[in-house]
């Protein structure tokens, strides 16, 4: 009986010692690894066209310095005068479209800076307004007649912006952008006036045009409807500045002039659309496990 007690006791304690080694053994079961984290999707080049319109902006202002006026002329020279004072706002809305080149870099999973340049042409740049004025001299049995014509011109409109945008979603960005705007810009003015019952009218006309450097600041926001295509919603405010220049002496020959000169603002709006393919030359190759 006692052998058998000896016997049965070592039995089970050779089975406990062995079951403890078999525990301190490392497992071969393979530890489960954290899913890798996705690829930024905006990073890279993309290169697109978009369409709109442009409206809105300053108006054209004219005015006009006296000169000389002969003896009992100088009431007629002050309203002549007076008649070329004006605000025209050529702000009609024009169809614009062109492309845009870019390039953005994804860093985290919510944020979006990049750089974008594009130019677009603008079909009927040309824009106008006119008024018609009767002024009466004092103490003078007479009238004058003035019609004035004002138009501004926008051949082409670039920009080389900025952007900062965040991820509403990872397929969504809104941003804001900003940066240096360009264009060839143009305005004129005339000026037709006659003093009645006297004949015949006098005039005066004047022009600018020029290449303008100015600046542009907006926002929009831009959604990935597919891997490589993007389409995009956008309002941009420009300011190219503005300029005056003289135009030739409103003269009724023989009896009064006066020197008109003119002021142009060159800022508007624009809101367009635009359709983006992504290069994604930056993207990463797929991570690919290992076992």
């Amino acid at each position: 009986m006692k052998t058998s007690v000896l016997a049965t006791a070592a039995f089970i304690a050779a089975l406990t010692a062995g079951s403890a080694i078999a525990a301190d053994l490392p497992s071969r079961r393979l530890p489960l690894l954290p899913p890798p984290p996705p690829p930024p999707l905006w990073s890279g080049f993309y290169l697109g066209f978009n369409a709109g319109a442009t409206f809105g902006g300053g108006p054209t202002h004219t005015t006009a310095v006296p000169g000389v006026a002969a003896a009992a002329w100088g009431a007629n020279l002050a309203t002549s005068a007076a008649l070329t004072t004006g605000s025209y706002p050529a702000d009609d809305a024009r169809f614009l479209g062109g492309g845009q080149i870019g390039y953005n870099f994804q860093f985290g999973s919510s944020w979006v800076i990049g750089l974008e340049a594009d130019i677009q042409g603008v079909a009927g740049s040309r824009s106008t307004a006119k008024s018609s004025s009767i002024g009466v001299p004092a103490g003078v049995l007479e009238f004058i007649t003035s019609d004035t014509n004002a138009a501004k011109t926008l051949d082409y409109l670039g920009t080389v912006r900025g952007r900062i945008g965040l991820l509403a979603t990872p397929t969504l960005l809104l941003y804001a952008t900003g940066g240096l705007a360009y264009g060839d810009v143009g305005s004129s003015v005339s000026i037709s006036q006659a003093n009645l019952p006297f004949a015949p009218s006098f005039a005066s006309f004047g022009r600018y045009s020029d290449l303008r450097v100015g600046w542009t600041a907006g926002g929009g926001l831009e959604w990935l409807l597919a891997p490589k295509w993007s389409v995009k919603l956008e309002y941009l405010y420009y300011d190219l500045g503005s300029v005056n220049y003289a135009l030739s002496t409103l003269s009724f020959p023989g009896f009064y002039a006066s020197t008109p000169f003119a002021k142009t603002r060159f800022d508007g709006h624009v809101a367009r659309i635009g359709l983006n393919y992504h290069f994604n030359w930056s993207e990463p190759a797929p991570v690919m496990a290992k076992y």
